[in-house]
């Protein structure tokens, strides 16, 4: 079927760009880059060929010359190189398959060119009629074509070598075949030797662009390593970083890497990350991402090592599959809570509690383990200057966060957060956990923020259009009342709450298991984040409200 891409599994040495999936997908684009444009290049001096004969010989016709033995091996090796590029884009090879297919273009374009050049000779052409014309133009060819390989193709030096060798050797074949009959005294005579000279000026120059570009991606992969750790793709982002998924030089376990976020190197946001992780590593709760290790990069940059989390988001789950039933909700909410009471009983607040936020996964064989990450904005109770305000270069004052799950004191006062404002950013997540829907919804963050401010909330239940649990609706009410006293008193009194209702035990752990099974691995395919900026992390001035 068009457009679809098949797969080819064998058994691979090291190919010249890694056996990593990164590495041999890289490899394959590469491939099939150097394909199309040499098909091209090659297909574009067909029509000159036929025009210079023409011009020279009008008698000509476009038909006789493109039906010429010449012309036709020209056509197959264009056509052997489009042939490549076809290859690679339709189906999806392994680093084997993908090497041979490398070395026999190559070998097959470079006997096609001199077989070409062989038949130039003699052939009627008025442009080439010379023997060491028609050889010279067949080894530009196969030239231009190694080349321009050794630059678009990630290869080891040695084997770039091996392969621009065995690719002119036919070249230099067909000049010795097509010269041999010429006279000593000739200025043909010599062509062999010519020849000869360049192909392996072509192969040195063929070895050395490939040892720099192939030099300068190795470096570039080894710039990627942070100590122990090796970088590999980009996986999200949060308040104050980007986080890559990365791997141990010799533990050899998955890790998430999070890197200070370019353009946050000012003095604030150093102390804000150093704070993030130095805080987060104090918790120890199972719902808690944990925290690996710690340092900086060669360059300065901060960075910190956590558990890798194969799972999805809340924001990705309800956006794929729809509201969740209440004892599934219940059964997520309860795990926060758990997290979100460590956290707050050694005084710290997350601030920026949402469904991205909240990881679900499978963690000691239990599925749909929720796990709670990015502190980016933690702040501590006892700290004597409060921690979740930013002053800028001019004065004015900034509070970070996410629109759509702000507690309403958030908005109103840096000073009036607590672990309480935690519980009505959750409250939010669970209304959109088993509403589909957010809290509110507005066009600007300050009409949001307004919401918060005065809005009541829908029920749930009214919202979704069908009953819920009437516990859960009752809990996710109170915890998302305007002020922090109406809320339930701490993390463990909404868990205890949730535990009442009679949904708390609707969702079984082989309804996990079963959802896991049949969703997990489409689940563990990671989206790409929307453009929503009212669900992005961001800095409200509190100046201007």
């Amino acid at each position: 079927m068009a457009g679809t891409r098949s797969h080819i599994e064998v058994a691979a040495p090291s190919s010249g760009a890694g056996d990593s999936q990164s590495g041999r997908q890289f490899f394959q684009e590469r491939l099939g880059i150097f394909g199309l444009c040499n098909c091209i290049l090659s297909f574009g001096f067909i029509p000159l060929r036929i025009a210079g004969e023409i011009w020279l010989d009008p008698n000509k016709t476009i038909v006789g010359l493109a039906a010429g033995p010449s012309m036709v091996v020209h056509l197959l090796a264009s056509v052997s190189t489009g042939v490549i590029w076809l290859l690679t884009k339709r189906i999806t090879m392994s680093s084997g398959i993908l090497q041979i297919l490398d070395a026999a273009g190559m070998v097959g374009v470079g006997t096609l060119y001199a077989a070409m050049g062989g038949m130039l000779t003699g052939g009627g052409s008025l442009i080439v009629n010379e023997p060491r014309v028609a050889m010279f133009t067949a080894t530009l060819a196969v030239s231009q074509t190694v080349i321009f390989r050794a630059v678009a193709v990630p290869s080891p030096p040695r084997r770039t070598a091996i392969l621009t060798s065995v690719s002119v050797m036919p070249l230099i074949a067909a000049d010795i075949i097509t010269l041999r009959g010429i006279a000593p005294g000739s200025a043909s005579a010599v062509a062999p030797m010519f020849a000869t000279a360049w192909a392996v000026l072509t192969i040195i120059t063929c070895t050395v662009t490939s040892s720099v570009i192939y030099g300068l991606r190795r470096e570039a992969q080894l710039g990627k390593r942070l100590g122990q750790y090796t970088l590999d793709d980009k996986i999200g982002e949060g308040a104050m970083g980007v986080v890559y998924r990365a791997s141990h030089a010799m533990l050899r376990r998955p890790t998430a890497i999070k890197l200070l976020a370019a353009g946050r190197s000012g003095a604030v946001d150093l102390q804000r990350f150093e704070r993030e992780v130095q805080l987060t590593a104090t918790l120890t709760h199972p719902n808690t991402v944990a925290i690996y290790d710690y340092g900086r990069t060669p360059d300065g940059s901060l960075y910190y090592a956590m558990e890798f989390l194969d799972g999805i988001n809340l924001e990705d789950l309800v956006r794929r599959y729809g509201p969740q039933p209440s004892g599934r909700v219940i059964h997520i909410l309860r795990q926060v809570c758990r997290a979100l009471a460590e956290a707050h009983a050694l005084g710290l607040i997350h601030r920026d509690i949402k469904p991205a936020n909240v990881i679900l996964t499978t963690r000691g064989g239990e599925a749909d383990f929720a796990k709670v990450v990015d502190f980016g904005l933690v702040k501590r109770l006892v700290a004597a200057v409060p921690t979740d305000v930013t002053v800028t270069a001019d004065g004015q004052t900034v509070l970070a966060g996410t629109p759509l799950y702000f507690a309403p004191e958030a908005i109103t006062s840096a000073d009036g957060v607590d672990a309480r404002s935690d519980l009505y950013s959750l409250g939010a997540v669970g209304y959109y956990l088993v509403t589909g829907q957010p809290l509110f919804e507005a066009k600007t963050i300050v009409a949001l923020c307004a919401h918060h401010l005065n809005t009541t909330p829908i029920f749930p239940s009214v919202r979704l259009g069908r009953p819920i649990d009437t516990v859960l609706e009752a809990v996710l009410m109170q915890t998302l009342a305007k002020t922090p006293a109406e809320r339930p008193a701490g993390a463990l009194a909404m868990e205890e709450a949730l535990s009442l209702s009679a949904a708390a035990n609707e969702w079984t752990s082989d309804d996990a298991e079963r959802w896991w099974t049949e969703y997990g691995a489409a689940a563990r395919q990671r989206s790409i984040p929307s453009g929503d900026t009212s669900a992005v992390t961001v800095e409200v001035d509190l100046a201007t409200r």
